[in-house]
Formats: structure tokens, C-alpha cells, sequence
């Protein structure tokens, strides 16, 4: 499996089998370089136009998942969770959808702009998590702290982190830094990908940081 940060909150999740995955397409207005092409299914954590947008890609050849529930799309296990985007249930900025994925054996959860730290029932509904895609810049979701303090609870193998300050973006997030100083095993890497396959239960809580292209 392949996972490839484009950037923010958006990532190309591509199997063994060549089925591909985005996650949160956001617009021009970012900084990032937009997605297009063609992709199988596309996961929308709430519409807002950093993690919505669909319009550079074919309409005709993506199922696009916005809402909760359990889906099978291609053989693609999906349950989509309830949550907000703020710490006051959604009153500020509204809901959010996390969704957790099932690619190659692997559970991939994308937290999307999570915005409070989640309870244990919700932690437990969640289950386990292989490949966790977190937000740490603050300001619109949780922040560093908050975020480290989930990753303690959720305790996945392998950690991403997403939607915060780079060069390129044009928003008032806080950087990857200050999530990285309560972190011990943090990796960086100079790809915008990491391939995974094979055995990785022996990994606990190991951060890869992905270099935006």
C-alpha cells in the first residue's frame, strides 16, 4: 500500500490491487498543488472548501463519501464516525466525519478536522488502528497537545500527521513542530509518500513525517 500526503488533509491512498483512495481535496486557495485524475472512491470530512473539493475530478469515476455509516465500496471496507469540528459539538464550525478505511489489511483512520479529544466509547467504536492520519495545527482542530494526548489513547502503529502550518499553506495553523516535541519516535522523510507492506504490529506510536511536493 501507498499513501501519498498532497498535502493539508488530503491524501491518495493507492492497494495492492491499484484502487485509489483521496481523502479531503481542497482548492486552489491553499497554496497546495490540486488533485486531479481519476480515483475509485473520495472521502469528504465535512464541506468546507479546504477538504471538499471535487471539481478537477472525474465525476463519472468517483464514489464520493460524505456522511456516517458502513459502506463496501470495491471491496474497500469504509465506516464513516460522528464527530465535530470544534470542541462545543459542532456549534462553532459544525460536524465532522472520521472515517476509517481497510486497505491491504491495514486500518487507516482519517480524523478529518477533528476538533475535541474523543471519548473512550468513541475510541472504542473506532477500534483498532494500524495507520493513523491526525491533525495537529490547532486554531481549527485540535492542537498539538490535544493531538498527542489521542495518540496515547488510540495507540496505532503508525502515525501521519496532517493539516498544519507548512511554507505552502496560506492558513494560521501552528506547525508539525510542536506536535513533534511530545513525540519520541519521529522519522522524517524528503518523499510526500510512504509505501507500507508487511508486518508492522511491532511499531507503536512511530511518526512519519511527509515533505509536501
Amino acid at each position: 500500500m501507498k499513501i501519498t500526503w498532497l498535502g493539508h488533509s488530503s491524501f491518495l491512498i493507492e492497494d495492492s490491487k491499484g484502487r485509489r483512495i483521496l481523502t479531503d481535496p481542497f482548492d486552489e486557495s491553499l497554496g497546495y498543488k490540486t488533485f486531479s485524475g481519476d480515483v475509485d472512491i473520495t472521502t469528504i470530512s465535512h464541506h468546507h472548501f479546504d477538504h471538499d473539493y471535487i471539481k478537477n475530478l472525474n465525476s463519472s469515476k468517483t464514489h464520493i463519501l460524505d456522511k456516517v455509516g458502513i459502506f463496501n465500496l470495491y471491496d474497500i471496507p469504509i465506516m464513516g464516525f460522528p464527530s465535530f469540528h470544534d470542541e462545543v459539538r459542532g456549534t462553532k464550525r459544525g460536524e465532522n466525519t472520521i472515517y476509517v478505511i481497510t486497505v491491504d489489511g491495514y486500518t487507516i483512520c482519517h480524523l478529518g478536522d477533528l476538533g475535541h479529544i474523543l471519548s473512550k466509547d468513541e475510541v472504542s467504536s473506532l477500534g483498532n488502528i494500524d495507520i493513523l492520519l491526525i491533525p495537529v495545527g490547532g486554531n481549527y482542530t485540535i492542537d498539538a497537545k490535544e493531538a498527542y494526548e489521542l495518540t496515547k489513547i488510540l495507540k496505532s502503529h503508525i502515525i501521519i500527521p496532517m493539516h498544519y502550518k507548512t511554507p505552502a499553506l496560506s492558513f494560521p495553523l501552528d506547525g508539525v513542530e510542536n506536535f513533534l516535541t511530545f513525540m519520541k519516535n519521529v522519522k522524517k522523510s524528503n518523499d510526500n509518500f510512504i509505501n507500507i507492506t508487511g508486518d508492522i504490529s511491532d511499531m507503536t506510536n512511530e511518526v512519519f513525517i511527509l515533505n509536501y511536493k
